[in-house]
């Protein structure tokens, strides 16, 4: 059976919607949104803050693996903050190269070190000196900037700089999260590397899994906003019989009830409509329920629909 892995996600996949994923299972190992790395070494309740898992032997509350990622473009201070990561005692180390949001790329971060291999050796093989040996320690990289033309040197310059294992997903930071992804291109990149590669990229069905791994040359896939958009595929990949609505339901509520205690009001129901908006694409009763909450703002009026549509229950709220 191949490796199944949760994707980073800047915005989307916080503790909480992590913890709730991995708990209706089907996944080795995840990794946490990314931690900017500039001109200092971060305090330790930064890591806390960003990967509370780490407060948990740094894994889910289902007992779920979770990775640690950095993000910045400075070899010292990547590898002093890599070396604060391991005494917190991550699963895993991940350096992201692959973001490509235009507020991180401007700083020289993620995918927009992507034209500059010589320094992505550097990064990774000053974090690879401080890393014990037994700590995994992988990259995440896309497939260029505005072009695929340097996807293997960037990936050499990974693998020669000593990553375990490099994760490609197959865009640029030009495509975003534009489809398709280019799966045949993640398979040159693994072709070019005497390390083991990760596919990501556009896998939101069973047959898109199946696809990527045969395109790719890839075993082990990465799921990203295909997870989100149906909790269940992990383990539907894995063969295992599944339910629908029902099964993902208590997840939701789940998440809502987490979100209530983290976030104030009068953002809480933005984050509540931002997974339904996915979870629509595979279930008509989320798309039920997000037309029903979508004109509602105020957050104990979320509260009052969800225990109208069953999702909730008032003693589950008072508690």
């Amino acid at each position: 059976m191949p490796r199944i892995l949760l994707a980073p996600m800047e915005g989307l996949a916080d503790n909480l919607l992590r913890g709730v994923l991995t708990s209706i299972g089907g996944y080795d190992w995840a990794i946490c949104e990314f931690i900017r790395v500039s001109g200092s070494v971060l305090p330790v309740k930064t890591y806390e803050r960003i990967c509370p898992e780490l407060l948990n032997g740094s894994k889910t509350v289902a007992g779920t693996p979770m990775r640690v990622q950095l993000l910045g473009s400075d070899p010292h201070f990547m590898a002093e903050n890599a070396r604060r990561l391991v005494s917190l005692h991550p699963a895993g180390i991940d350096l992201n190269f692959g973001c490509p949001a235009p507020t991180v790329n401007r700083h020289r971060g993620g995918a927009a070190l992507l034209g500059e291999p010589e320094l992505l050796n550097q990064i990774v093989s000053a974090v690879r000196a401080v890393v014990p040996v037994d700590l995994p320690f992988t990259a995440k990289m896309r497939l260029g900037i505005d072009d695929t033309s340097r996807a293997v040197d960037c990936a050499q310059a990974l693998a020669a700089g000593g990553i375990d294992e490099l994760i490609v997903h197959g865009r640029t930071k030009l495509d975003g999260y534009r489809p398709p992804a280019r799966w045949a291109w993640i398979d040159k990149v693994r072709a070019a590397v005497d390390i083991p590669i990760i596919a990501n990229g556009e896998v939101w069905t069973v047959e898109d899994f199946v696809r990527c791994q045969q395109e790719t040359g890839c075993a082990d896939i990465m799921l990203g906003r295909g997870a989100i958009a149906d909790p269940l595929l992990a383990r539907r990949v894995r063969g295992e019989q599944t339910g629908g609505w029902e099964e993902v339901m208590p997840g939701v509520a789940a998440y809502w009830l987490g979100v209530r205690h983290k976030v104030v009001p009068e953002h809480a129901g933005g984050r509540l409509k931002q997974w339904l908006a996915l979870l629509r694409r595979n279930y008509p009763e989320a798309e039920v329920l997000y037309q029903r909450l979508r004109p509602i703002k105020a957050a104990h009026d979320i509260d009052a629909a969800l225990v109208s549509a069953g999702i909730l229950g008032e003693l589950t709220l008072a508690a």
